[in-house]
């Protein structure tokens, strides 16, 4: 029997709660706690909820980053001294901007390439020509790369761009051409620094001794020449920074250097390598109290949207950030411009780089390819500008993207990278009305639309408008009602008094019926979903579906939440303050097994962390200890950490972080009682930055550090 009431849901209102988080039982290899049966869940009410929007997809409500968000499309620069040897060092040419230290060129041998550095063809305007007709509209460029050099002039010292023969401030020549060619000016600033001598740590191959090295005097030179870059040359739309992975960097010099930004000039933006906690190359932060305004995928697009998140990918248009002039692995214009359409159709910006010559000028094969990724934008750049990321998946036809129209309709734009043979482009998961449609290439084409809701055919005939993208621009009544399934939101599958459950329709317009089945319950009864939360307090299997004008729509999805007994705590007499650490050397790729190894020293950690200036290499560290639950509850943990890195508590497996990579956070979590409890972390580094950190909190609360007042032995 089925139940219906119409009503339409407030699907803003709905915060998302924690990431999935796992529960302890599905890591363990001993027995999980019993399912414990319990009273049946609250009654789901069928009293109508107010209405509301659904997720735009735009990240936070901050208006500084409007512009930005707008524009969808930038250009990267990476000039400085490395653009001399050209990638060229000995008989080697695989080098780019990283010449320095990949070569392993002295600090006093890669300082005469200031005395080689003259672009005497640099042309501001050119520069800021090309990207303009390119469709971007802003431009971020190296200030200081890790080498240290200075594009800009600095009053910190000479080791800038007027200590070349070319002795002009190219900063401020291209800020002012960017501003008379409509573009924004933004400065991308290293954090690393390979040539400054308080800088830490020191390269492994290089002979300068790091005696009397100053980290925080270093620090106050960065934000002096910080200050100088955001109070000389105008307005700037977004400070750049890169470098921040190594492990003299932290979060406290992170959030003081964004928020020497903000107070200098409050509207500008800061990218999240700001601060640490960046996951690698994918560019997000997996924690959201670091610094930043967006995340950063670096040569990677993520295969989904992320709802709520701002981000743009930045990408090399051939291997090299910096130009390598024996570099021709060029990426095609094509493939370009649909890297393009297929970044805005997921909601962030791409940022494409070009490394200019040592001359001054753009490689050709970049100035071709930028003119022709304008010639497209001349026709379809309204398919990219000011758009929003897709209302629904993916089709395999292309990409699509959105506009929210003033006068309260939509323009959905069908981006078609496989035009259709027969010449019938059909859009499926949409139920609104179609008002009209036009090829942006070919606005004098007749398309004809047929079919029912949820399923349009447009005849746009066998022939493309464009040879690499056609784009499609279909006016729909109203904003977008998707024919999707709904999300089941909670904090985690596993629980152990109650859970709160929610849902979230697809999108505005849109309700959700939902049907509950407990242990030994009997069929699937569906009533529409009332807005408030499912409390449940027993093993239960949540059911969903959309609804739309009273009819289903869109799959069916189901999550099954069990509830489970937690760990029994520890006796434990007399606990000793601290972690016991065993510190173990070796070369790995992934954590080793410490039952075999012998354990090169034992001290002593107060938490769950790295010492002071930690810059070991190939080393591994096993902490152990009880960690103190104040209150029973399933409790989620966070381990950050670069490299591998695996947490067990109760003697269960919660966290596994292992292998190679930068900084990443994994998350789980485990039902537990009061008291304390076996702690143990294992953690290795092979080489490059080092990161260890620990959180927890009950699950779908805030995670915050684990105090030392809560480890013991």
């Amino acid at each position: 029997m089925t139940t219906r009431v119409p009503c339409s849901l407030d699907a803003a209102g709905f915060p998302l709660l924690s990431c999935l988080l796992l529960g302890a039982c599905a890591h363990s290899s001993q027995p999980a706690p019993d399912e414990v049966p319990a009273g049946a869940p609250d009654a789901v009410s069928s009293e109508p909820a107010a209405t509301g929007p659904a997720s735009t997809g735009l990240g936070g409500q901050d208006d500084r980053l409007d512009w930005w968000r707008d524009a969808r499309f930038g250009l990267f620069l990476h000039w400085g001294l490395y653009a001399v040897p050209a990638g060229r060092w000995g008989d080697a040419d695989h080098h780019g901007e990283w010449i320095m230290t990949t070569a392993e060129i002295p600090v006093e041998t890669y300082e005469g390439f200031v005395d080689e550095f003259d672009p005497v063809q640099f042309d501001a305007d050119a520069w800021a020509r090309m990207a303009a007709d390119a469709g971007m509209r802003y431009v971020v460029i190296t200030t200081k790369h890790h080498d240290g050099f200075a594009l800009f002039d600095t009053a910190l010292g000479d080791y800038d761009v007027m200590a070349t023969p070319f002795q002009r401030d190219i900063m401020a020549e291209l800020a002012e051409a960017c501003r008379r060619h409509g573009l924004r000016i933004c400065w991308y600033h290293s954090i690393m620094d390979w040539h400054h001598p308080d800088y830490l740590p020191r390269r492994g191959w290089e002979t300068r001794s790091a005696e009397g090295a100053d980290f925080d005097r270093y620090v106050t030179y960065l934000h002096g020449q910080v200050t100088e870059l955001l109070t000389n040359y105008g307005d700037i739309g977004v400070m750049w920074f890169d470098g921040e992975w190594e492990a003299t960097w932290n979060h406290a010099y992170g959030s003081e250097l964004y928020e020497l930004c903000r107070t200098l000039q409050p509207d500008v933006i800061v990218n999240n390598r700001v601060d640490v906690g960046r996951a690698g190359m994918g560019g997000f932060t997996a924690d959201g109290g670091r610094a930043g305004d967006f995340g950063t995928p670096e040569q990677t697009i993520p295969d989904q949207g992320l709802p709520g998140v701002d981000w743009e990918t930045c990408m090399t248009m051939n291997r090299n950030w910096g130009f390598n002039a024996a570099d021709e692995d060029w990426k095609s214009s094509a493939d370009l411009i649909r890297k393009l359409v297929d970044v805005a159709s997921k909601g962030g910006n791409f940022l494409l780089n070009v490394g200019p010559r040592a001359d001054g000028t753009f490689p050709p094969e970049a100035v071709e390819r930028l003119a022709a990724i304008g010639d497209w934008m001349d026709v379809h750049g309204e398919a990219i500008h000011g758009t929003l990321a897709s209302p629904i998946d993916q089709p395999a036809w292309g990409r699509v993207t959105l506009e929210p129209r003033a006068d309260g309709d939509t323009t959905l734009y069908l981006s078609v990278f496989d035009w259709p043979l027969d010449g019938e482009l059909t859009l499926a998961g949409i139920g609104n009305e179609v008002r009209g449609a036009r090829l942006l290439g070919d606005p004098e084409r007749v398309v004809a639309v047929r079919g029912d809701a949820g399923e349009r055919v447009f005849e746009v005939g066998a022939r493309a408008s464009d040879p690499v993208v056609s784009v499609l621009a279909v006016r729909l009544a109203g904003v977008p009602v998707v024919y999707a399934a709904p999300e089941i939101l909670a904090a985690g599958d596993a629980f152990v008094d109650q859970l709160e459950v929610r849902l979230a329709p697809p999108s505005e317009g849109v309700a959700v019926e939902v049907a509950l089945q407990n242990v030994g319950s009997g069929g699937w009864n569906y009533v529409v979903w009332n807005g408030r939360p499912l409390r449940l307090t027993e093993t239960t299997t949540v059911r969903a579906r959309s609804l739309h004008e009273g009819v289903p729509v869109g799959p069916t999805v189901e999550r099954r939440f069990s509830r489970v007994r937690p760990f029994t705590a520890l006796a434990v007499e007399e606990p000793v303050p601290g972690l016991v650490v065993r510190v173990y050397r070796g070369e790995w790729e992934a954590l080793p097994d410490f039952a075999a190894l012998s354990a090169e020293r034992e001290e002593l950690a107060e938490t769950v962390a790295l010492p002071e200036g930690f810059s070991e290499e190939n080393v591994a560290r096993v902490y152990s200890g009880t960690i103190d639950v104040p209150e029973e509850g399933m409790w989620s943990f966070a381990l950050e950490s670069d490299d591998g890195s695996r947490l067990l508590v109760a003697g269960r497996p919660v966290v596994d972080n292992d292998g190679l990579h930068g900084p990443a956070e994994e998350r789980g979590a485990i039902p537990l009682t009061a008291g304390r409890h076996a702690l143990r972390v294992e953690w290795f580094n092979k080489t490059g930055g080092a990161t260890l950190g620990l959180r927890f909190g009950l699950q779908g609360a805030e995670l915050a550090p684990v105090p030392a007042e809560r480890l013991a032995h």
